[in-house]
């Protein structure tokens, strides 16, 4: 098995055990036991259970960016690109929604969390050709994170086969952005405010 084979069986693991018993009770060993993988290679690729949402949200960016759209408006490339990483989320789905219910009791991990998904909207945003450097940049990534966060409250009761719910709640929060010219050019926004809560105070998994 090469290394990412092996990372993936673990991250399968650990999710499909959060699933049944939290996530606060998951660790690295306990989900390469579960996947029969060795400890020891474990233990070498994975310093700890941090590391498992680090790994989960890079391979959730990797599917995004995998055949992203070239064509078509910013709003539509977006749209496409944040879908394709709510696919990495609906594959995990009891295991991140678990994650998900231990963010209260965790600040510290709730914060390492909203910053890792802030760096994973500056991809997202370089995946459907709008820059994230600058000032403006940095802008668009913060005005997308506020819409991922929108779009996550959705997904967590989202039970439709087509996540139709889902996409209905990121196109509304595309549009609301792109009326704010939060995302698209960078510029503050001016009016009312595109999203209706700080989006600190629901983060989302890395992969999340």
């Amino acid at each position: 098995m090469d290394d990412p084979a092996f990372d993936q069986a673990l991250i399968d693991a650990a999710f499909s055990l959060a699933a049944v018993i939290g996530w606060d009770q998951v660790s690295v060993a306990s989900a390469a036991r579960a996947a029969d993988l060795k400890l020891e290679r474990a233990r070498a690729r994975f310093a700890g259970r941090d590391r498992i949402l680090t790994r989960f949200g890079r391979l959730a960016d990797q599917l995004a960016l995998t055949d992203a759209l070239a064509d078509g408006s910013p709003r539509e490339r977006v749209f496409d690109i944040l879908m394709r990483r709510f696919d990495a989320l609906q594959a995990r789905r009891a295991g991140v929604l678990a994650l998900m219910r231990a963010l209260p009791a965790n600040p510290t991990l709730a914060l390492g969390l909203v910053f890792a998904t802030r760096q994973s909207m500056a991809w997202m945003l370089e995946g459907a050709g709008i820059s994230s450097t600058g000032v403006r940049g940095s802008l668009r990534a913060k005005g997308l994170t506020a819409v991922w966060f929108y779009a996550l409250r959705a997904w967590q009761t989202d039970e439709s086969a087509d996540l139709s719910a889902t996409m209905a709640a990121l196109d509304r929060a595309l549009e609301r952005a792109e009326q704010a010219s939060v995302w698209l050019d960078g510029s503050a926004a001016k009016g009312p405010k595109p999203f209706p809560e700080d989006p600190a105070s629901d983060p989302a998994p890395a992969g999340a």
